[in-house]
Order: C-alpha cells, then sequence, then structure tokens
C-alpha cells in the first residue's frame, strides 16, 4: 500500500511538471461565401479539426473582400486581431509594415516551400524576406466563360478578339438573348476593364496597371479601352446594378445570359451545380496575351505569444500550402494549385489551359498581378482607379474624359 502511493503522488507531481500541449485555435476571418468558396474553406476546417485543430469561422459577405477588410481594421485597432485572415498582395506588406503580422518562416522552412511555389508567386508571401502569408492557390483572372448551348445553337465560338466579342454579342442581341452577364460593382467593373486593357497588349498593361505610367495611362490606346467599355456596357442586362458575380454566372448557368468575364473562381460555381466543362460551359481566357494572376492567401496576425493560436497558425500554414489540400481544395475552388508538384490528373480542362498557360506566360514574361484583385498597386492608387472606371462605366461619360479623370486620379493617389 505504502510502495503504491508513493508511486501515485510521485506520478501526480510529474503529470503536473510537464508542459500542456498546446491546442491549435484559429478564428479564420475570409470572405468565401458563395456555394464554390463555402464549400472550398470547408476542406480547410475538416483538415484542421482532424488534426486537433478548433477553428473559429468568421466569413464576411461582399464586396470582393472590401467588407472584410473594414471588418479586420476595426478589429486591429481594437487589439483583437483575428488569428487567420485572407490576405493578397501588396495588403499583406502593408500589414506587415503595421506591425501586426506575424512570422511563419519556420513552417515554411520546415515544409520547403522555396522548393515548390514559383519564384514570382511566392515574393508576395515574403515581408523584409520572411515568410508572413500561406499562399492557398493560383486564380486567372482574365477569362470568359460561355453558356455552350447557347453559343452552339447561334453558330458562336468563343471570341479571341475583342471585335469577335463584339460581333457575338450583336448577333445574340438580335436573338433576344443577353450577351453579357455582369454585376454593376465597383470589383467587377474594374474585372472587366483590366482583361480589356491586357487585350491592348501585356506591356501596356505592364506599363498602365502596375508602373502606373502617366503616358500609358493618358494615352490614345487607354481612349481604346474606355471605347470597347462603353461597347460592353451596351451588352449588359438593365437589372445588373448591384448584382453578386455568382448571381452572374448563374445566368449563365441557367441559359439567361450567354458570356461572363470572371476569373476563375466561376468555374467553381460551374462545378458546384454539376455543371461539365466543355460540355455545359466553355471557357476561353479573354481576349489579348497574357496571364493575370491573382493568389489566394493566409496571413497570420501577432497574437500576443498565445501557444493555442500560436500552434493553430502553424498548424493552418502547414495544412495550406500542403499537396493534400492544395489538390481537394483547388477541385473545388476552380483555381489551380500554387505548388508545382501537385499533379493535375484529376482537374478539368479549364484548369489544364490555366496552369500551360500559367508556365508559358511565366517564361514569356506575361504573367501579369492583377490590378483588379489587389495583386499589382495599393490601395489608393487601385481604388483610384476602380472609382474612375466604375464612374465612367455607369454614366455617360466619354472616355476622352475618362482617360483624363484616370491620369488625375492616380496621380493625386501617389
Amino acid at each position: 500500500m505504502k510502495t503504491t502511493s508513493v508511486l501515485a503522488a510521485s506520478a501526480a507531481v510529474t503529470c503536473l511538471a510537464l508542459p500542456a500541449l498546446a491546442e491549435p485555435q484559429a478564428e479564420v476571418l475570409h470572405w468565401w461565401t458563395s456555394g464554390g468558396e463555402a464549400k472550398s474553406v470547408a476542406v480547410l476546417q475538416e483538415e484542421f479539426a482532424e488534426r486537433g485543430g478548433s477553428w473559429t469561422d468568421m466569413p464576411v459577405a461582399g464586396g470582393g473582400g472590401d467588407a472584410a477588410m473594414t471588418a479586420l481594421r476595426a478589429r486591429v485597432l481594437s487589439g483583437n486581431a483575428p488569428t487567420a485572415v485572407q490576405l493578397k498582395g501588396p495588403a499583406i506588406q502593408e500589414w506587415y509594415e503595421e506591425g501586426v503580422l506575424a512570422d511563419i518562416s519556420d513552417v515554411a522552412e520546415e515544409q520547403g516551400w522555396a522548393d515548390v511555389l514559383p519564384e514570382q508567386l511566392a515574393a508576395h508571401m515574403k515581408c523584409d524576406g520572411s515568410w508572413c502569408a500561406a499562399p492557398v492557390n493560383v486564380h486567372r483572372v482574365n477569362w470568359m466563360w460561355g453558356n455552350a448551348e447557347i453559343l452552339e445553337a447561334n453558330g458562336i465560338e468563343m471570341p479571341t478578339t475583342w471585335e469577335e466579342f463584339n460581333a457575338a454579342a450583336e448577333k445574340l442581341q438580335e436573338a433576344g438573348i443577353t450577351p453579357l452577364a455582369h454585376g454593376g460593382q465597383a470589383w467587377q467593373d474594374a474585372t472587366i476593364f483590366e482583361t480589356v486593357v491586357l487585350g491592348m497588349g501585356a506591356d501596356f498593361y505592364q506599363q498602365a496597371l502596375v508602373e502606373l505610367d502617366p503616358e500609358a495611362l493618358g494615352s490614345d490606346t487607354m481612349v481604346q479601352v474606355f471605347d470597347q467599355m462603353r461597347t460592353i456596357r451596351g451588352y449588359v442586362d438593365d437589372n445588373f446594378s448591384g448584382r453578386d458575380w455568382n448571381l452572374a454566372t448563374a445566368m449563365v448557368m441557367n441559359g439567361e445570359a450567354a458570356f461572363q468575364i470572371m476569373g476563375d473562381w466561376a468555374k467553381g460555381e460551374f462545378l458546384a451545380a454539376g455543371k461539365v466543362p466543355g460540355e455545359d460551359f466553355t471557357c476561353a481566357a479573354t481576349p489579348g496575351d497574357g496571364f493575370l494572376y491573382n493568389v489566394d492567401s493566409f496571413a497570420m496576425f501577432d497574437v500576443g505569444g498565445d501557444e493555442d493560436k500560436v500552434a493553430g497558425q502553424n498548424l493552418l500554414a502547414e495544412l495550406i500550402v500542403g499537396p493534400s489540400f492544395q489538390e481537394t481544395f483547388n477541385l473545388n475552388k476552380g483555381s489551380i494549385p500554387v505548388r508545382s508538384d501537385v499533379s493535375l490528373d484529376a482537374f478539368d480542362m479549364c484548369a489544364h489551359v490555366s496552369a500551360e498557360d500559367m508556365a508559358a506566360d511565366a517564361e514569356a514574361g506575361t504573367l501579369l498581378p492583377s490590378y483588379a484583385h489587389g495583386m499589382a498597386l495599393r490601395g489608393e492608387p487601385a481604388g483610384a482607379i476602380t472609382d474612375v472606371v466604375t464612374a465612367h462605366f455607369n454614366s455617360e461619360m466619354s472616355s476622352d474624359e475618362a482617360v483624363e479623370m484616370l491620369v488625375d486620379a492616380v496621380a493625386n493617389a501617389m
């Protein structure tokens, strides 16, 4: 009895002396709320739970992430930042400069991210040389989606030039069909705008929307861009104002419109609805050469040394860039894996085209960051451009007036 008591007491003391293992916890702020997006983020939640993590979801719908950023700033200013936040492009570095991001270099180095992530895309995930965000995927922005039945019935091929698109749209209108499904929100207007700019040449896009060269912004070529935007405005239905992007995608799915210009997250909606690429819908790059990319990623915010939250951040970062999640997530989301070593055998024809084009454009120097989706510019100049674009799209403003306003707006935002 005495020996047993001594052993029991000794065991109790030992248990008390051992440090408690951290329970991974994460409050995750994101704007993935549509059908395909919600299905995709659920995959990450499941993997996190399987590894013993406790996930608190903080979805903020609307505005292509604008509303989420408003919510984030309020949380940070109150000293209660979420554990992980969906961020991308220069916004990552902007938050780093505020001194509120965590360093996840230990995870990145242990998992060998530098060996499997394309260098140009990995650069967006670093802050002063340290890893500060985990990339989820690669979206191509300059996609055009078509309703296969409508196009076949009207003898229309996916257009390869804006002239071909305009001709197809005129033919569709004569047949009583809405040519273009569009949501009248500023970021959606900007998405179309940047694809039209790209259609004028990859070099022009680089000069105008990455380098913000005043000569490019004020050029005759930019006047042509706004001319085409005015033409496109005539191809959308009267009820487009305020429509969410996924509802525009549904119009193409349901045969209410022929085309949509939108990144490949639209494909996630088609797939979630059981539609088959090449049969129910078609995909093609918008006119012109080049690949506009949008890389979703998660930045980890400083949690003041909370061991459970730090463990949650490390686990999230590991899972996000892990091969299993990269495949499963991107199959649902419509994007392609950011890792170069993930097989595309399970992916559809549109994903294969995207991956092949990305590799070719990377080699050709025409792999370009999307301005409309926060990859190319910081907030103020990007917002200034978008304000002009949407003002023009929703008024009778002339192209010359829009170009003059564009030059002034960017200059004032610098």
